[in-house]
């Protein structure tokens, strides 16, 4: 789609046409909304969404600020429009999108510059858009708790007012009340990180007008934000993350809600009934709206152990579904495949709040990045014939550099956790014995090999001390030039030239500026990760210490992907200890000696079993390597705290 900076001008007819309803007949029926409104002369105003909460315990309802940016002539002629929503944390204190853009107000208090491109591309097509200030943020009422209640029920409650159901003011503390009578309720979320996350949790309440989401790079519990089956994926909790965008007056307010953070959400491990508030997924059951999922397969930010379990269950209650996987870290699409994710995005808003057939769902479930800017399409994902497969470690002829393959084999395989490493330095030296991993390659493939989903990697260990970290990672080892994900830009170099969607005001520029890939020329691809702390064995939801020579057997949940493992690369498998900057080490320093009879890794490969003895048949081994080391991207830096977007 050719990006547009000017409105056209808007007739009675147009107007007419292209907000009809869903049911006009075929031959009349319009397939894309038009930029027939004017977006300088836009409706904006503000509201305070009663959320029935007080969150800061100051006595009153918390009220949270919803900017509002709406087409003017829709209500002159008794029409009412749809609203896509962003609610956000990260409005004042932090910014949206790759300018890091704050919202900024006139003398009366008025959005002027609403962040993104949202508003100017989609107010001029007949939508309203809807940014909402989540509790303790910015302009609103209330505490911060990190994707808990209060988060929650900031956003629902701007749907329900949306739909007639909730009760808004015109001033943060007055009593003139004002009715969304605008709009007839079809509700689109839409957001990056944090705010794709509050959409994912509005969803999962089920609540009556939400018809879509578009959760980009978001959380599905909040749990596997801050810990990766009872191993600590970072040296904080959510209390440091609520104070980090709390407003002055929430700093003021809600000691009570940062102590809360703090005892229910204990850096053991241990899932407590916080956690339990906090995972969308179990309510999966209850998403009415559908959902279009964008991930990055190397965010190490919000990883992708958010994607496969959401994903599944989403399937598993009938949800309309489509998603995107490309292969940078925590970045919008927006800023790696703009044209096509604008004109797809609108399709989509289309289809679902305007009620046009455009094919759209007709259309391929899956878009994927293969290599840098080439994407291929999946009618479904994962592709029908995609099984989990077991795949086995076995010894080879020097100590940690065994094979992978079909046949089970015993003896055991020793490693010593290095908290200085990281998975780079595993894969770099997977040919070469190392105190710090054991390592299971394939021969070089003959044919190609696709995975496709999440994988799982059972290990059985016994550990000399009794704490003890494990890291499984699913290697491609092979050349290839692949978007550098653990550069600063996570795969994108900003540029400085700009192109425009939508329409610009004085205030609100519509033009933004351009990317590219990032690359990086490797030898070897990191393709899955998962980890854990050996003391979940028994329970997933507690940590107990270990005793020292005992043989424990845990399954580490590896994030989802989709990659094609080429003929003439090998396949990998790598146990470790503590992956540096991933995951916190433990306490002690433990040795752990891998019973490779009892270790196995289950991997999602398309045509299953058949199609991996297909692929490594005629295999040849490699030669394990005495000096030198592959090379990859850098080692991941420093882990997030904050699921960000800007």
């Amino acid at each position: 789609m050719t990006p547009g900076c000017s409105a056209l001008a808007a007739t009675a007819a147009l107007l007419a046409t292209f907000l009809a309803p869903a049911t006009a007949q075929a031959q009349t029926a319009p397939r894309e909304s038009r930029p027939v409104y004017s977006y300088e002369n836009a409706v904006r105003e503000a509201v305070w969404v009663d959320t029935r909460l007080d969150g800061d315990g100051d006595g009153k309802s918390d009220r949270v600020a919803v900017d509002i940016v709406r087409p003017r002539e829709p209500a002159r002629k008794g029409l009412k429009v749809p609203v896509i929503m962003d609610a956000s944390p990260y409005y004042s204190c932090c910014g949206r999108g790759n300018e890091s853009q704050l919202k900024t107000y006139d003398a009366n208090g008025h959005v002027v510059q609403m962040p993104l491109f949202y508003d100017n591309y989609f107010v001029p097509r007949g939508y309203a858009f809807v940014g909402v200030d989540l509790a303790g943020t910015n302009r609103s009422d209330g505490c911060v708790d990190v994707g808990g209640r209060s988060d929650i029920q900031s956003a629902k409650a701007v749907v329900d007012w949306l739909n007639g159901r909730a009760t808004a003011y015109t001033t943060r503390t007055g009593t003139h009340k004002t009715k969304a009578d605008w709009t007839n309720g079809r509700t689109g979320m839409i957001g990056k990180s944090w705010d794709g996350t509050i959409a994912n949790g509005v969803a999962a309440t089920g609540v009556q007008g939400l018809k879509t989401i578009v959760p980009i790079s978001a959380i599905s519990t909040w749990y596997d934000y801050y810990f990766s089956q009872g191993a600590p994926l970072y040296d904080s909790g959510p209390d440091w993350l609520s104070d980090y965008v709390d407003s002055p007056a929430a700093r003021a307010k809600c000691a009570a809600v940062q102590q809360k953070l703090v005892d229910q959400a204990p850096r053991t491990g241990d899932r407590t009934p916080l956690w339990t508030e906090r995972d969308y997924v179990k309510d999966a059951r209850k998403v009415k709206a559908s959902v279009f999922l964008v991930h990055g397969m190397q965010d190490l930010n919000v990883r992708l152990q958010h994607v496969g379990p959401w994903w599944d269950a989403l399937a598993k209650n009938g949800v309309q579904r489509k998603i995107w996987l490309s292969q940078t870290g925590h970045v919008d699409p927006f800023d790696f495949r703009r044209g096509q994710w604008v004109d797809t995005l609108h399709r989509w808003f289309d289809h679902e709040l305007l009620g046009y057939d455009n094919g759209i769902d007709r259309e391929p479930m899956a878009d994927i990045e293969r290599h840098p800017d080439q994407w291929v399409t999946s009618k479904s994902w994962p592709p029908r014939g995609t099984s989990a497969t077991t795949l086995r470690p076995a010894q080879g002829t020097q100590p940690g550099v065994g094979t992978l393959g079909l046949t089970k084999d015993k003896g055991t395989e020793t490693f010593t956790d290095d908290p200085a490493l990281s998975e780079t330095d595993w894969a770099a030296r997977i040919d070469t014995p190392t105190p710090d991993k054991a390592g299971f390659t394939t021969g070089t493939l003959t044919k190609d090999l696709r995975l496709s989903g999440p994988s799982k990697v059972t290990v059985t260990a016994t550990p000399t001390t009794s704490t003890a970290h494990l890291s499984a990672v699913l290697v491609d080892l092979g050349p290839d030039t692949i978007r550098d994900y653990a550069a600063g830009g996570e795969g994108i170099t900003t540029l400085t030239n700009r192109t425009c969607w939508g329409v610009s005001t004085t205030g609100d520029s519509a033009c933004f500026k351009e990317t590219r890939a990032k690359t990086a020329a490797v030898d070897y691809t990191v393709v899955s990760r998962g980890w854990a702390d050996l003391g979940t064995y028994a329970d997933a939801g507690k940590g107990v210490p270990l005793t020292p020579g005992r043989a424990y057997t845990i399954t580490l949940d590896l994030g989802a992907t989709d990659h094609v493992v080429p003929a003439g690369h090998r396949l990998a498998l790598i146990v470790a200890g503590t992956d540096k900057d991933l995951i916190d080490p433990p306490s002690t320093r433990p040795t752990l000696t891998i019973d490779l009879a009892r270790t196995s890794a289950r991997v999602p490969l398309v045509g299953g079993a058949a199609a991996f003895a297909l692929a490594t048949k005629g295999a040849r081994t490699a030669v394990p390597q005495e000096a030198g080391a592959l090379d990859g991207v850098r080692a991941p830096r420093t882990a997030h705290r904050v699921p960000e977007g800007g």
